[in-house]
């Protein structure tokens, strides 16, 4: 099981201040203590899967901040290809959960997977916990996975949204889902310490200021890199190019140990 927790999410997600940070962190900590758990209940445990899961998710919660549509829901009254039969139903069974739970069928239909009487009571698919089982479970019964394990983004956003809405966004909270994973993995699997005792691992997918130091770090010693921030295939080639020369793993995966023959590399240059 890969331990995914609030710790990844937040790696996910946009960051935000004030209320709305507030908001963020609520919902991350309570589903953050249950998420690897619950993703391995359902199947979603593979790197693409899960990363793919969270993108999808956090596109769809605004950032990990709401699991209540912003909007009123008055758009869905009379929907009957949502179920809406009876006045009032649009803003009753509005958009609520981590995927947006919408209109009375697609609550009864879940409620009644779930056991749980969500039709009588819409609000509660709002809650955190819970928000997250009806997503593991609308990801269950649409096989979601198969399209994961394809990594094709766009599939899987035809799936949960039913059309392309927000794919430029979603493609980046992927990317940026598969490098937090990447991150734990390398961890786990290469005995290496946590980014607060060290260096964070790098891959393909990485972003952020640690890319910025590597990629510093790469044209010093000589690598056609552009500093972007982007580990991408560029960055990955001239890894694997010094790892060669350094006799190291050659798997493009900047560890700890890669860090520490950079380090000593360039003090040999000075």
């Amino acid at each position: 099981m890969i331990p995914v927790d609030a710790q990844t999410m937040f790696e996910v997600a946009p960051r935000f201040s004030g209320s709305l940070a507030e908001k963020q962190r609520a919902i991350v900590t309570e589903v953050g203590a249950v998420l690897a758990p619950t993703l391995a209940r359902y199947g979603i445990d593979t790197r693409l899967r899960i990363a793919h899961f969270l993108a999808q998710t956090c596109h769809e919660s605004a950032g990990f901040r709401t699991t209540e549509e912003f909007a009123s829901g008055d758009r869905y009254e009379g929907r009957q290809d949502l179920g809406n039969t009876q006045p009032g139903d649009g803003r009753r069974y509005k958009g609520r959960g981590l995927l947006q739970l919408t209109g009375r069928a697609n609550y009864r239909d879940l409620g009644t997977r779930l056991g749980i009487d969500l039709e009588g009571d819409p609000e509660a698919a709002a809650e955190p916990v819970l928000s997250l089982t009806i997503a593991c479970e609308f990801w269950k019964k649409n096989k979601v996975n198969a399209a994961c394990d394809l990594d094709d983004v766009v599939r899987v956003t035809r799936i949960v949204n039913g059309g392309t809405n927000g794919l430029a966004d979603r493609r980046e909270l992927t990317a940026r889902a598969k490098a937090a994973i990447a991150r734990l993995e390398g961890i786990r699997i290469l005995g290496e310490d946590p980014p607060s005792q060290g260096r964070p691992v790098l891959r393909r997918g990485s972003r952020g200021d640690a890319v910025v130091e590597l990629q510093r770090l790469l044209q010093k010693l000589g690598f056609m890199v552009a500093v972007d921030a982007d580990f991408g295939p560029g960055t990955e080639v001239a890894v694997a190019a010094f790892q060669r020369g350094q006799k190291l793993d050659v798997d493009g995966i900047v560890g700890q140990k890669t860090w520490v023959a950079l380090d000593a590399a360039l003090k040999k240059r000075k």
